[in-house]
């Protein structure tokens, strides 16, 4: 599912046109942007939780040549699945 396509789902369960969805959704894209810029964690009970994390520097391999490379330290941002979001997958048959 694309953002066009969650929009116009959003849209028709919420009973609103799809321009406010979009609105939204861009409000919370630029909301979690300058949270994770803070270095706040953002935690939508029961959906997900959104936070940046450090990675400490380190020594990889490049896999072409086999020659040893540092990596440097970088900051990342890491989700994790909310509650909801996890019954939501172990419901689903593999």
């Amino acid at each position: 599912m694309n953002k066009a396509e969650l929009v116009s789902a959003i849209a028709k369960r919420a009973d609103v046109p799809s321009s406010t969805v979009d609105a939204v959704l861009n409000g919370l894209q630029e909301e979690l942007v300058e949270a994770i810029t803070r270095g706040e964690k953002v935690a939508v009970s029961g959906l997900l939780t959104v936070e940046r994390t450090q990675r400490s520097a380190r020594t990889g391999r490049n896999p072409q040549t086999g020659e040893s490379i540092d990596i440097p330290a970088a900051n990342t941002v890491k989700v994790t699945a909310g509650s909801n979001l996890k019954k939501a997958a172990s419901n689903v048959p593999v």
